[in-house]
This record gives C-alpha cells, sequence and structure tokens, in this order.
C-alpha cells in the first residue's frame, strides 16, 4: 500500500509518498502516469498538505448502501444513481465549513469512501475499472439538506451538495487496498455517528466506475464519492466533524 499526497514546499506544489506518517519521498513527473521517486526525503511537519488531486469532476453516489436504503423504504436501484458535486466546492485540508448566507436550515455530514480515477476511462468493463482506479481517499460530502424538497417540482441534489467549501476530501490517496472491505467512520466532536462497511454497498466501485465510463469520460484525478450509510445528520456552528477509513487515513473539518 502506498499513501499519495500533495503539499506545497518552498512555495512550490509537489508530490509523494507519505512514509509511515512522517517522511514524505518526494516524486517527479505525473502522479498518474509513471511517477519517479527524486530521492528527497521531507519531513511532514515542514510541509502545507493540499488535496491529494485537482479533479476536473466530482461525483456523488445516492441511494448506494442497503442499510440506509432500508431505513428509507427504499429498494436497490436498477442502476448506480449519481450526482455533480461542483468543483468550487472544494476546499483544502482542514479549512472550515462556512455555512452559505442564502441558508439557514439543516447542513449535513456524510462520510464516504472516494475513488479516484488513474486513468482515461471510457465505455470500460469492471475488470479495465479496477485497473483503471488508482487509489481510494475519504470524502465528506456535505450537503444543505433541506434545499433537496424545497422545490416540489424538482430535487436539488445538485445545489445542495455545491455551496463553497461543501466539498472535503483526503488527505491522501492510498493505493493497493481492497475497497470491498473497509470501516468508514464519521464522528461529531469525538462521537462516532457512522460506522459502516463498504460490503454493504449495492454496487461495488468497478460497477459504479465502469457504468459512469459509458456516461462520460473519466479522467486521471477525478473523484467519485460512493454514497454514505446510515448515521449522517446535521451539524451545527462549532463541531468539528470527521471521516476516517481504515488504511487510508482522516479528514477533519470545523464548521463555522
Amino acid at each position: 500500500m502506498s499513501s499519495w499526497i500533495r503539499f506545497k514546499f518552498e512555495g512550490k506544489i509537489c508530490f509523494g509518498i507519505l512514509e509511515d506518517d512522517i517522511n514524505i519521498s518526494v516524486c517527479d513527473g505525473d502522479m498518474f502516469s509513471n511517477p519517479k521517486k527524486t530521492g528527497e526525503v521531507l519531513s511532514y511537519d515542514d510541509v502545507e498538505i493540499l488535496n491529494p488531486c485537482c479533479p476536473s469532476k466530482f461525483l456523488a453516489l445516492w441511494n448506494n448502501y442497503q442499510t440506509l436504503a432500508a431505513e428509507k423504504g427504499l429498494d436497490k436501484p436498477k442502476n448506480p444513481l449519481y450526482l455533480n458535486k461542483s468543483i468550487s466546492s472544494i476546499i483544502e485540508p482542514g479549512a472550515h465549513i462556512v455555512r452559505p448566507k442564502s441558508y439557514k436550515e439543516a447542513i449535513f455530514y456524510e462520510g464516504e469512501l472516494g475513488i479516484v480515477i488513474g486513468k482515461i476511462s471510457k465505455d470500460i468493463d469492471n475488470v479495465q475499472a479496477k485497473k483503471n482506479i488508482f487509489g481510494y481517499t475519504c470524502i465528506n460530502d456535505v450537503t444543505a439538506m433541506d434545499i433537496v424538497k424545497k422545490d416540489p417540482s424538482f430535487d436539488q441534489w445538485t445545489r445542495s451538495k455545491s455551496f463553497d467549501t461543501f466539498g472535503i476530501f483526503g488527505p491522501c490517496i492510498a493505493t493497493d487496498i481492497d475497497p470491498m472491505n473497509l470501516q468508514v467512520q464519521s464522528r461529531l466532536n469525538g462521537k462516532i455517528v457512522q460506522d459502516y462497511n463498504t460490503s454493504d454497498m449495492f454496487f461495488n466501485v468497478y460497477e459504479i466506475v465502469s457504468f459512469l465510463s459509458k456516461d462520460m469520460t473519466l479522467l486521471p484525478g477525478d473523484i467519485i464519492a460512493c454514497g454514505t450509510n446510515a448515521g449522517l445528520g446535521p451539524m451545527s456552528s462549532g463541531d468539528i466533524i470527521d471521516v476516517r477509513i481504515e488504511n487510508i487515513g482522516v479528514i477533519i473539518n470545523y464548521n463555522e
């Protein structure tokens, strides 16, 4: 397993492999296309950690977990259901979640596994999808939940998830791990509020990538949030929310 990170050091944006949570082996070239170690090693404490990639798309699954579907009285969809989060919603690690001035109702956390695409993907099958996934990351798919049903003629999922600061992922991209059996936890002010396994998905990561590739070309660095499970809920001003996934890491944000 490797943990790939992006960071800023002496004013330059770099990437590399995090070794033992202490040192970074600096790499050169393209993270997604034959990167090479430079031989330089930096201390994690000496760099500014950035999001591990810069996606051209941030897609998010809906109704992809059996337990949550049972709670909501929903059936398994015929195919993966998804929506877009705006790229402008993305914030860097540790940045605050900021309530939109136009919105006064509930803001929800949603801890999720994220897929990071590693190769250009169009019309691929499940086998090729496995080869085209670079790795996995932690996601908090923040949602202005009360907006979704505000207009009875149209569910506003994209708008509800696309406000500035609502796109959270990181802290790294973990490669060579089994995405079928990962434990996902969300903690609100230190209390576990979500604790579920990715084995509960309706559609696994390879099925998701294959399906989406038939709708659009997926590019290296694109992010796909695999959907959330039971325990999602509202955050109050001053809350601290963290999402952690075994073998990947933890993302922590303060809700203003």
